[in-house]
């Protein structure tokens, strides 16, 4: 008789069970409390884009929400200080701490670290040196800078202070003082002649940043540098302040009138990104305002 078959013995590892922790669903009062804060948001971003302020209702019909809902969260952030209604009108706008704690974050480090990629970008796309400096006294510093591609660079480093009157740069920033400012500078200042092409008159200076004003940039023909040629933009902060300006630098055979001009868009396009990144939510238009 056959014997019956016995199945052999298995010579594989016995499977061990897997278990996945399963995180407990969000509770009822946390979603509340993730809902409350995203409509909070939501709301200081709106009313951070009208600088006028904002009335009550326009405010609700913009962040879609109901009167009495943007009401409660609104009061909660006046009483902290961070939206403050004018008496007058009783529109809302965004409070000084909040100003505190963005100017807080913008200190020279954040700077660098968000212009420098804008500055590679714009270097890669041109061919030239970049740079980007703010206001240091009556003259600017460098922050952060790119070298171009192409052959004869300036040789410059971060840190490097530069004069206001004879550089693009810094007239980016002669332009965005107060007349009273600009006033102010003109009478301690000393109007060196870096090249016979600096501007050394008073006069001509005043011409000078009124015609940058006028057309929103600023140029340097040979002025700090006599084989180099510039041309620089102002970089605008979340409170719309211009807080430091974006320059593109390359010798003056290779920056021809067409050539300067096309990098004028790059330029531009590189400022508006950059002042963006500080949260300004305009366009760098092809003007600087210095009223009072």
């Amino acid at each position: 008789m056959a014997r019956p078959r016995t199945k052999a013995a298995s010579t594989r590892p016995p499977r061990t069970a897997t278990v996945t922790a399963i995180e407990p669903p969000p509770t009822e009062g946390q979603r509340a409390g993730v809902q409350s804060l995203g409509r909070a948001f939501g709301i200081m971003e709106e009313i951070a884009r009208h600088r006028d302020g904002i009335g009550l209702a326009e405010l609700s019909k913009r962040v879609g929400l109901h009167n009495s809902t943007t009401f409660h969260l609104v009061k909660t952030m006046v009483s902290l200080g961070y939206v403050r209604q004018l008496k007058d009108t009783k529109r809302y706008r965004i409070g000084r701490p909040l100003f505190a704690l963005a100017a807080s974050a913008l200190d020279e480090v954040e700077m660098t670290s968000l212009a420098s990629p804008v500055l590679e970008t714009l270097s890669r796309e041109t061919g030239e040196g970049t740079q980007f400096a703010v206001r240091s006294g009556d003259a600017v510093v460098i922050l952060a800078r790119r070298s171009g591609q192409g052959a004869f660079q300036l040789s410059e480093r971060v840190g490097g202070i530069r004069p206001a009157h004879c550089t693009a740069l810094g007239k980016i920033m002669l332009a965005s003082l107060t007349p009273g400012q600009f006033e102010r500078f003109l009478s301690r200042a000393e109007l060196k002649a870096n090249t016979p092409k600096s501007i050394v008159k008073v006069s001509e200076l005043r011409r000078e940043i009124e015609a940058v004003r006028g057309a929103g940039m600023a140029t340097d023909n040979g002025e700090f540098d006599v084989e180099l040629r510039c041309v620089a933009l102002p970089v605008c902060d979340f409170s719309a302040q211009v807080i430091g300006a974006i320059g593109l630098s390359g010798p003056v055979w290779r920056l021809s009138d067409a050539v300067l001009e096309k990098h004028v868009r790059a330029v531009r396009a590189a400022a508006e990104r950059l002042s963006a990144e500080f949260g300004y939510t305009g366009v760098i238009e092809p003007r600087v305002s210095a009223a009072e």
